[in-house]
């Protein structure tokens, strides 16, 4: 899949969330509310975790793809575009990732 980006898995996320949840994994996540498909992301996102500390590398890549992939439907259900996402990564990039840390406010 050469040239395949986050943009064409947000528009594939979009068109599926369309469709019956009865035919659509995507539109069955998104029905089942923002607590389901947050969940389902933090799955994911432990799985690949597991894989990164035991250097699983291909299941690291799968989990990957699920994680991008759910991520993705979390923000469908959220109303957030990838732009958005993008926009503040590239935000960040004018300084270094240490010097964006610090001036985070504390939690």
């Amino acid at each position: 899949m050469a040239g395949f980006s986050l943009a064409d898995l947000e528009r594939i996320v979009a068109e599926r969330a369309m469709a019956s949840p009865d035919e659509s994994y995507t539109a069955k996540l998104i029905a089942r509310g923002m607590p389901f498909a947050a969940k389902k992301l933090g799955e994911e996102a432990v799985e690949a975790v597991i894989a990164a500390v035991t250097a699983d590398r291909t299941n690291l890549v799968n989990e990957s793809a699920d994680v991008l992939y759910h991520l993705l439907v979390v923000l469908k259900a959220a109303n957030i575009p990838l732009n958005e996402i993008m926009a503040e990564l590239e935000r960040r990039t004018t300084q270094s990732g240490l010097a964006e840390k610090a001036a985070r406010s504390p939690e």
